[in-house]
């Protein structure tokens, strides 16, 4: 596709890499159509296309249909240039604590809403689905849950009454978090979930958790069942001590705290509609953080095709259901 030694590895090298909006386009199909043979989106054949050199297009001598490369990607309808575009991909992929749509947008020189807009269809690039079980390698597993919300004091006086005296999740979103232990560094998955969270946390293992597996958790009740339920299952008493040996959380905590900070310092506020993406956005660095930033990028690259999200839905003036990413695990609130 690129050469090793060609391919840039910081974000300036970026920018005048893919400065051509002909290198992208060159770059981008490559990925999609490794073979060389583009395929057209309307009949399906790949032996008929060639290349519009002006139009930088597409044409199917057979159905006489024309395309781009964006058709069928992340980036399909939008009418900012792919040499804006892959700047957006790499600075999103590789801020540790996210970037906000008005930096994006200052960066890269569009308005704040397409900025906006961008942010959450690389967000979708960047979702990591997955069929296969975790603990199927022997790995111990790290199960917590956490609310995400505004500080008590910043509420209204009757809600923090409410917040006070309950849970301390109250008017937050609940959010649970799977953490697999490897060698060569740990995975995580991360799951928007109801305030009762409780069922939906046991559900939700023994979906995605191998029968048998070894499961770290705290000391709340929700999780007490897991012992009869076929896991081999031991806690922590967080308010006596937070390890035990290998049984700890502090792998899920380390996520927390990254999660938190980027919504807290960078993203300030966030809708629990759009809750789910921030996760995949987070989990997605939080797996690839062994990489540099060109390794994430192109893994994020690799992602774009098949996945699609529109304004109206992101603004809820559509079916309202998450995008179910290719080839994973339905997010929850799809079925």
């Amino acid at each position: 596709m690129v050469n090793d030694n060609q391919f840039p590895k910081t974000l300036q090298a970026c920018i005048q890499y893919f400065s051509d909006e002909l290198r992208c386009i060159t770059f981008l199909a490559n990925i999609r159509w490794p073979d060389g043979k583009p395929v057209c989106p309307n009949c399906a054949d790949k032996d008929s296309t060639y290349f519009l050199v002006n139009q930088k297009r597409w044409k199917c001598r057979g159905c006489k249909n024309q395309f781009s490369v964006k058709v069928g990607t992340i980036f399909e309808d939008s009418p900012i240039s792919l040499s804006k575009w892959f700047p957006a991909v790499w600075l999103i992929c590789g801020a540790k604590n996210g970037i906000s749509s008005c930096e994006l947008a200052r960066a890269i020189g569009v308005t704040q809403k397409s900025a906006w807009f961008m942010n959450h269809r690389i967000r979708l690039a960047m979702t990591q689905g997955s069929f296969e079980k975790m603990g199927t390698e022997g790995g111990a597993i790290e199960a917590d849950e956490t609310y995400i919300g505004g500080l008590a004091r910043n509420m209204h006086k009757d809600r923090r009454a409410k917040t006070i005296m309950g849970t301390g999740g109250a008017g937050k979103q609940a959010v649970f978090v799977l953490l697999e232990r490897h060698d060569k560094g740990s995975k995580v998955r991360a799951h928007v979930v109801p305030a009762s969270w409780q069922q939906s946390a046991r559900d939700i293992i023994r979906k995605v958790v191998e029968a048998g597996s070894t499961i770290y958790t705290d000391e709340h009740y929700g999780y007490r069942s897991l012992g009869a339920e076929g896991f081999q299952h031991a806690f922590v008493k967080h308010a006596e001590y937070y390890v035990n040996g290998a049984v700890h959380t502090n792998g899920i905590e380390n996520f927390w705290s990254l999660l938190k900070r980027g919504i807290k310092g960078t993203y300030v506020s966030v809708e629990p509609f759009h809750m789910f993406r921030y996760l995949d956005e987070q989990a997605f660095r939080f797996n690839e953080r062994f990489g540099d930033d060109a390794d994430r990028f192109l893994t994020a690259m690799h992602e774009v095709t098949g996945k699609r999200v529109t304004y109206k839905k992101l603004t809820g003036k559509e079916d309202t259901r998450p995008e179910a990413p290719v080839g994973g695990i339905l997010p929850d609130g799809w079925l």
